[in-house]
């Protein structure tokens, strides 16, 4: 790692150059599947022509202008954005954390407004909500926000799936105003609730006049096998953030919101200079064009079901293996011990994958992927996992 560069991370020693599809290639030459889509970002794949078409030709035209003229091609994905999930209105960002920075201040706006001089949020343990100030104050992971002290306060913390000690906690503070929450927490390990979690959310958000904040950067665009992870619910949240797959790699988060969460915000309350630019909201309107017309989101469901049964009958007597869980294109593998060095071990076979809270091997691959390059990968890590746990 070059020493101009600030070490907020650990890369790992490789360097891609090219990519096609579901692969990627080293300034080697060596070839290698991509099972973890830039962490859930490159759905479409690399290079997918009609993101790079989109890169093209808006470029060409008009990058950028800033939000103090009307954007076309902003309003035309926020009014698709709307169409898909149901929300009313839509604010841009460049980055998921911005979304959910979006979503705080809109929350806290919310609970002035009710004359509530405190407003507090209600989140859940083991969440990641982001690296900004409040975001990672909002995140239930504590080496997130370690050494950044004093965190941002009007932060309520509960057990991820745990109905009663949300309702516990109503019960005592008057100053609640929302619940953020995520349908699956994906840093957290592919922690996949009970199926009527968001449901009652939705219900105690009714009964208390909070808002249901839903955070779906990970598990939004088609990758759940659905548009949105919360349409598995029938429910409508108030307030949703997206990122990731949004932009297919380029940089792009948007925060919408539904009823009264729509018209929270007001000129000079909010804003951004890049968010929604013409670029990217060209591409995200070709991108939404794309998952639309191969109606991707089947398609993950039904891939999603394929590799999950795979590995459920692959490693249904492997002892170590503690839970395989998912939806849709999100998969999680959990052992029973530390499990980091499957990373090299995969990528050594060329394959990339993930591993997260220590013990979880987090799948995200492209939705664009075959039955084929399922089959395949549920092959490669099922042998990997099989060859560690015997050491």
């Amino acid at each position: 790692m070059t020493e101009t560069l600030m070490s907020t991370y650990r890369p790992q020693s490789i360097t891609f150059e090219k990519g096609d599809g579901i692969w990627l290639w080293d300034d080697q030459g060596k070839q290698y599947m991509d099972a973890l889509s830039g962490i859930a970002v490159c759905g479409l794949g690399h290079a997918h022509p009609a993101v790079t078409a989109a890169l093209c030709e808006q470029g060409k035209t008009l990058i950028h202008t800033s939000n103090l003229y009307q954007v076309k091609q902003q309003q035309e994905l926020a009014e698709r954005l709307c169409r898909l999930s149901g929300m009313d209105k839509v604010f841009f960002s460049n980055s998921g954390a911005e979304a959910n920075e979006a979503a705080i201040k809109l929350a806290r706006l919310y609970g002035h407004q009710k004359n509530i001089d405190n407003p507090e949020i209600i989140v859940m343990e083991g969440s990641f909500h982001g690296r900004t100030m409040a975001t990672l104050s909002a995140t239930g992971n504590r080496k997130v926000q370690a050494g950044f002290e004093p965190l941002v306060k009007g932060f309520v913390r509960a057990p991820y799936n745990d109905l009663e000690a949300i309702k516990a906690i109503g019960q005592n503070s008057k100053n609640v105003v929302a619940i953020l929450v995520e349908p699956i927490q994906g840093e957290g390990g592919i922690q996949m609730p009970d199926s009527d979690y968001l449901n009652g959310i939705r219900e105690l958000c009714n009964e208390h006049g909070w808002l249901m904040m839903l955070d779906e950067i990970q598990t939004g665009m088609c990758r759940s096998g659905h548009w949105f992870a919360f349409q598995h619910n029938n429910i409508q949240p108030d307030v949703m953030t997206l990122a990731k797959g949004l932009g297919n790699g380029v940089p792009i988060g948007a925060c919408l919101g539904k009823g009264v969460a729509a018209d929270i915000f007001q000129p000079g309350t909010h804003g951004s200079t890049f968010g929604g630019n013409p670029l990217v909201s060209a591409v995200a309107n070709n991108v939404i064009d794309t998952l639309e017309k191969n109606q991707y989101a089947t398609h993950a469901a039904t891939l999603g079901k394929r590799m999950l049964t795979g590995f459920q009958q692959s490693l249904q007597d492997v002892e170590g293996v503690t839970e395989i869980r998912g939806l849709g294109l999100l998969l999680g593998i959990e052992l029973d011990r530390p499990c980091a060095e499957l990373v090299d071990h995969a990528r050594d076979k060329g394959l990339l994958i993930n591993v997260t809270a220590e013990r979880v091997i987090r799948l995200l691959p492209p939705l664009i992927i075959s039955e084929q390059d399922a089959d395949h990968i549920v092959t490669v890590v099922s042998e990997l996992v099989r060859d560690f746990l015997s050491q």
